[in-house]
């Protein structure tokens, strides 16, 4: 028994219809092509990308029926493809007047004032047809005029219509990934959340509304409800990446390390490990000072991120926590490499120089630091901090002046001052700057104190601190 082959029996007609249209067209016989067999041939050639071939048929078509607004609406299509955009909106306006109930006439026409830089006439066009459609129809010119607006950078717009479309369809899952987005993009998240706990009171069961509402508490820093959504969306969907992804952001932003984690390796587990994912476990061993297993996540992500010198100073850091000074260095000399100047990687250098006893090594890596920003307070600190570790005192107070001029005499660096002047034996003028710093902001004493502690052991400088206190507003 013959097996049936459906696809070669249409491909078979195919064939015949085409030979058909060749023989009507060259005028060999006069039989009767039907209206639906033209669109036929005229899908085939546009599948094809013979345009010139589709609008001959169409051509051909129209003329054997003058009234069909189907063959004209083909044809206008293909005029959109050729970028003929007037013609093309000539054609459906002939067309809408034999059929104004066709929904491809406003996508075409929409798409055509799009063409031709007039967003405003197509929002106009659509948001008149809307009350010509009901049912699937109306939904596809909702979803027509969301990307309208989207093109208009009306967003709120785009927003309400993804509104009106879940109000019809709670379940529509494409208005259900979009409108995610666009709770986002607008901040509108205590209406997703009004919307998204509607359509959960009538279908329980529907993981993206869930997922919707999670992101939308998320959205409102509002990180314990978000959770609990998220954990209903997988519930219901056991492998929902994306609410594995988010529950994990919603526990870092509330320190809870060892949970993130947690829904974070399952992301890893369900989806294509990224970069992104790694470094955030890396980030949460990291806060819990498990910095070995901080390292090997920040390693698996820079296998991906090869080029992200970010990544190496991070490795750098838990190096750095460790006291592993030479290991630090070795990962700063790859991000450096990477990007030279950057100035977290140079204060870092210059930090594990220092604790080597390197310091005129670390002078130059601070210098960098200042130099690439003059007016950041950390270069400068680190800077002095290293001149007066290695007892240049003189370099050390050039600084300080230095410093205060280019952070407008931040209180910091008149302490730094004071104490750079101690060091010299200019008592009388290191105990008026401490007197002028104290008074400006005596909370920044542990500073100067942290310098060198044995300071404290100065009487003067011990008076000048019990008169700051005695002397200060209660």
């Amino acid at each position: 028994m013959k097996e049936n082959n459906p696809f070669r029996e249409d491909r078979e007609q195919l064939r015949e219809l085409l030979n058909q249209y060749e023989n009507f067209k060259n005028g060999r016989n006069h039989s009767f092509i039907e209206e639906d067999a033209f669109e036929k041939i005229i899908d085939y050639y546009q599948e094809k990308e013979d345009l010139s071939k589709a609008m001959e048929a169409a051509e051909i078509g129209s003329e054997q029926f003058l009234y069909s607004s189907r063959l004209l609406i083909k044809k206008a299509d293909i005029l959109l493809a050729t970028r003929k955009y007037q013609d093309a909106l000539d054609i459906l306006e002939h067309a809408s007047l034999l059929d104004g109930a066709d929904i491809n006439v406003y996508i075409l026409k929409t798409d055509a004032y799009l063409a031709l830089d007039q967003p405003e006439k197509a929002v106009t066009l659509l948001e008149e047809a809307l009350s010509l459609f009901d049912g699937a129809e109306k939904i596809e010119m909702l979803f027509e005029l969301a990307d309208v607006y989207d093109d208009y950078e009306d967003f709120d717009k785009v927003f309400d219509c993804l509104k009106v479309i879940l109000e019809d369809e709670p379940n529509n899952e494409e208005a259900l990934y979009k409108i995610c987005f666009w709770t986002d993009f607008t901040g509108r998240n205590e209406e997703s959340i009004r919307l998204h706990q509607a359509i959960i009171d009538e279908y329980p069961y529907n993981e993206l509304a869930w997922f919707n509402l999670g992101a939308a508490y998320q959205g409102l820093k509002l990180y314990e409800k978000s959770i609990d959504a998220y954990k209903y969306a997988i519930t219901i969907e056991e492998k929902f990446d994306y609410a594995y992804r988010n529950m994990g952001d919603a526990y870092i932003r509330l320190r809870k390390y060892k949970e993130a984690i947690e829904v974070l390796e399952k992301v890893n587990e369900l989806a294509k490990p990224e970069d992104v994912i790694f470094e955030a476990i890396g980030h949460c061993y990291d806060q819990l000072k498990n910095f070995a297993q901080a390292r090997i996540q920040y390693r698996k992500a820079s296998h991906l991120r090869q080029d992200d010198s970010k990544l190496f100073y991070k490795i750098g850091l838990t190096y750095f926590n460790e006291g592993q000074w030479q290991s630090c260095l070795k990962q700063l000399e790859t991000a450096m490499k990477i990007q030279r100047l950057q100035p977290e990687f140079n204060l870092l250098a210059g930090e594990c120089k220092m604790k080597l006893g390197l310091y005129k090594d670390a002078v130059q890596y601070f210098s960098n630091v200042v130099r690439i920003r003059p007016k950041n307070i950390s270069g400068w600190e680190a800077l002095i901090r290293c001149l007066y570790s290695a007892e240049y005192f003189e370099e050390a107070l050039d600084q300080s002046q230095a410093a205060l001029k280019a952070t407008n005499g931040k209180t910091l660096f008149l302490f730094y001052k004071a104490s750079v002047l101690l060091a010299l034996n200019k008592t009388k003028e290191a105990i008026l700057q401490l007197e002028e710093a104290m008074q400006k902001a005596p909370k920044l004493l542990k500073k100067f104190v942290e310098l060198n502690p044995s300071i404290l052991q100065n009487q003067q400088v011990v008076d000048v601190i019990a008169r700051s206190k005695r002397n200060r507003p209660i």
